[in-house]
């Protein structure tokens, strides 16, 4: 268990590796664009589409880091007066729901994937890129997501992570 806890630990890593990537080139690219629109007075065709589905891609692959890290917005309002057991059961019951969520919309981003893959669509533009290849980071990272799931909700029943971990506030020093 604890190496499929590191292993999924590693891949989440790795997702938080590449949305950085993409992210950081949606922004070499917007320069790119603003550089050859105004400086030279060329037009653009692709990049518009490239940062587009960069941010995109980026987000979805992402997400599993941004679980990792609990980087999500959390409303602590109820477990701040629960006892141990009590904030296990409901991270237990949100996390077991999100898992279902993430599933769900991992089975209908795979159908989606495949009917852009099997027909060949492309997006219709200059660029005409297929969006197989642009499509594919909703599937994977929600896979990614589902794996990340499983690893904190056996975290949580082996009390390897506390359920809603207090939080560390620092005192700003004048």
């Amino acid at each position: 268990m604890d190496f499929y806890i590191k292993s999924v630990h590693r891949i989440s890593l790795l997702c938080g590796t590449v949305a950085t990537i993409l992210l950081c080139l949606a922004i070499l690219v917007i320069m790119d664009m603003v550089i050859e629109r105004y400086v030279f007075n060329l037009s653009t065709s692709w990049q518009t589409e490239f940062v587009i589905y960069s941010l995109a891609g980026g987000t979805f692959i992402g997400c599993p880091y941004v679980l990792l890290k609990k980087g999500h917005v959390n409303v602590e309002l109820l477990p701040h007066y629960l006892g141990y057991n009590g904030k296990l059961v409901l991270a237990l019951m949100s996390s077991f729901l999100s898992l279902l969520f993430c599933s769900t919309i991992f089975y209908l981003s795979v159908h989606w994937w495949y009917d852009a893959y099997a027909n060949n669509h492309t997006t219709g533009t200059i660029w005409n890129a297929y969006l197989w290849k642009l499509h594919f980071s909703l599937p994977l990272g929600m896979f990614i997501m589902i794996l990340q799931y499983i690893a904190d909700i056996l975290s949580l029943i082996t009390k390897r992570e506390m359920p809603f971990p207090e939080a560390v506030l620092e005192e700003n020093i004048s």
